[in-house]
């Protein structure tokens, strides 16, 4: 059966509406950054570069790292923009845009996100590097979806019960990640915990100005949470739309931070564009193996 015009929305050249991307424009492994000038600082270590366009702030460029095709995007901020970019993503592999029927084989895409994000405990420290082994989903974004099969119900109760988690905001939700790219991915240069996904970068993530805080010791709760070992590791606004989106779809995704805050001691990195840098070349280098 056809999908709507109002529900997979296209542009004139046939390309799918937010991403202006094609099944040919895509490769199976994905690279998510959130900043629109990250793509390059991936996409210039590339050997050849075959494809680039953006809109707004969804750049994506196609090319090639030591003989493996690669695609990098930027998603912009927040839960809501992975929304777009991961449904339109799955649309251009999985629905043929012409007759905008399912296709009957689905493809698998490895999506890696590698952005920054601040630590929510000491021995992360400023400047490493952290995998995302789980995402809790503080924002409620992924609530739209039926995301009980894929959701850990257990962590979940006892993160909603150990911080005393207000019921006037959506439950908490936490999910995987791929444990194919996790494989991968890992070494002993890498720290593991779970990533905390809020829906704003002030009050949602604990930061006072001028507003104050439904919950004034909200930071300090989810830093003490502990569930068999589990422990909220950072702070940030896209890896649980991420992974639980793909675990909805069929696809890998594993998140790799760039630790450039600690938010228990107060420290910012003294040249984080570095740390990013390092975590690129490593998440590359350690994707073509």
């Amino acid at each position: 059966m056809a999908i709507k015009e109002s529900e997979l929305i296209l542009n004139k050249d046939g390309s799918i509406y937010h991403l202006n991307l094609k099944p040919e424009n895509v490769a199976k492994d994905i690279i998510f950054v959130g900043d629109q000038d990250r793509v390059n600082m991936v996409t210039k270590l590339f050997d050849s570069i075959e494809f680039t366009t953006q809109k707004r702030e969804f750049k994506t460029t196609t090319g090639s790292y030591k003989g493996k095709r690669i695609t990098v995007i930027s998603t912009g901020i927040g839960p809501d923009n992975i929304d777009i970019v991961l449904n339109e993503l799955d649309a251009v592999v999985n629905i043929n845009l012409k007759t905008r029927e399912l296709k009957k084989e689905l493809t698998t895409l490895n999506i890696i996100r590698i952005g920054t994000s601040g630590s929510l405990q000491k021995n992360i420290p400023v400047d490493s590097f952290l995998m995302s082994s789980y995402a809790i989903d503080l924002n409620g974004m992924l609530h739209s979806y039926q995301i009980d099969d894929v959701s850990n119900l257990e962590i979940e109760n006892a993160f909603t019960k150990q911080t005393n988690w207000s019921d006037k905001k959506s439950a908490p939700i936490v999910i995987s990640n791929s444990t194919y790219l996790e494989k991968k991915l890992i070494s002993e240069k890498i720290h593991k915990g779970m990533t905390a996904t809020a829906g704003g970068f002030y009050a949602p993530q604990g930061r006072v100005l001028r507003l104050g805080l439904q919950d004034s010791e909200i930071n300090s709760k989810i830093n003490k949470f502990n569930y068999k070992g589990i422990k909220v590791s950072n702070l940030e606004m896209e890896t649980s739309a991420i992974y639980g989106l793909c675990k909805l779809l069929g696809h890998n995704a594993c998140s790799m931070n760039a630790i450039i805050a600690n938010r228990t001691d107060g420290t910012f990195s003294k040249n984080y564009q570095k740390v990013v840098n390092d975590l690129i070349l490593y998440t590359l280098n350690r994707l073509v193996d």
